[in-house]
């Protein structure tokens, strides 16, 4: 735990941002450039593993290509002593998960949030990169509306080149370390694709099915996914459809075709490119409700 005043090379802490699956995370001035920035101090594991530590500098590195005004950046990676950070932008404004806590975001507001997401994710995927961890608590919306996605790709970087396969599966926050080799499960239960909770190798699909969960979330104001342990929320990820009958009326139809696609189990039906949610969510036939039935 560092306090307020500690020098982590040029950068000086502030105070505590909180605790995220990375770590300690701190805003910090950097007192070259007389910015604020984001301190995402690395766990001792990774710190301390020669070979962890230069596989997280690598993909870090390949993170750090990203420019995108709905990413947080990552400036880089400071050193000092046995502590090593991560240098990103900080993100002001509340998470999805704090914006949710009082209930559904209003179908007008929520469409704006969940187009931004669909640009970074389609910015991101054509360069390769996949998230392997959105949920409501890695998407940051500043008081002008402005989204930010956080911990892009961290989930890879952090992995190590072989990890346990049992974790604990909290529903929130991220989980430490989590692993990307086939094999092995990865992300925050409540938002995995079926792929990923069976513990297969991911791809781009896996970003757009967690996408229409947190859609459909900030829809309903409710999880789309639950059970009374981590085993059961999985199944339930395997085996159990969206109620998508939770949706307010006003949901347009397109965004409701939308969600079936990007909630579709079946690889051969689902949605594979993002960038088909932002075309969407541009012109969601404004004003136009749920049908009666089925559409």
């Amino acid at each position: 735990m560092l306090t307020p005043g500690t020098r982590l090379g040029h950068y000086e802490v502030l105070g505590s941002l909180g605790k995220g699956g990375m770590g300690e995370v701190y805003r910090a001035k950097d007192t070259r450039l007389g910015r604020e920035v984001a301190l995402k101090v690395l766990p001792d594991d990774v710190a301390a593993d020669g070979e962890r530590l230069a596989r997280f500098e690598r993909e870090a590195r390949l993170l750090a290509a990203l420019n995108h005004p709905h990413v947080a950046a990552i400036y880089g990676i400071e050193e000092a002593g046995s502590s090593h950070a991560l240098v990103m932008e900080v993100a002001e404004g509340p998470n999805l998960l704090e914006r949710l806590r009082p209930g559904p975001i209003p179908v007008d507001e929520a469409l704006p949030i969940a187009r931004q997401m669909a640009e970074a994710l389609e910015y991101a995927h054509e360069r390769g990169i996949v998230h392997r961890d959105l949920k409501p608590a890695n998407v940051k919306v500043t008081a002008d509306g402005t989204v930010k996605l956080l911990d892009f790709g961290l989930a890879k970087a952090l992995a190590g080149e072989a990890e346990e396969t049992e974790r604990d599966f909290s529903e929130s926050p991220t989980l430490s370390q989590p692993a990307t080799r086939a094999g092995v499960i990865l992300g925050t239960a409540s938002y995995m694709s079926p792929e990923q909770a069976r513990g297969k190798t991911v791809d781009r699909r896996a970003d757009i099915w967690s996408f229409g969960v947190v859609l459909l979330e900030m829809l309903t104001g409710r999880p789309t996914f639950t059970g009374e342990s981590v085993t059961d929320v999985l199944a339930a990820v395997v085996t159990s459809e969206p109620d998508l009958d939770q949706l307010p009326p006003q949901t347009p139809r397109a965004v409701r075709r939308l969600l079936r696609r990007c909630l579709d189990k079946d690889p051969r039906r689902s949605l594979r490119d993002v960038g088909e949610d932002r075309v969407a969510l541009e012109s969601p036939d404004p004003g136009e409700g749920a049908p009666p039935g089925p559409g």
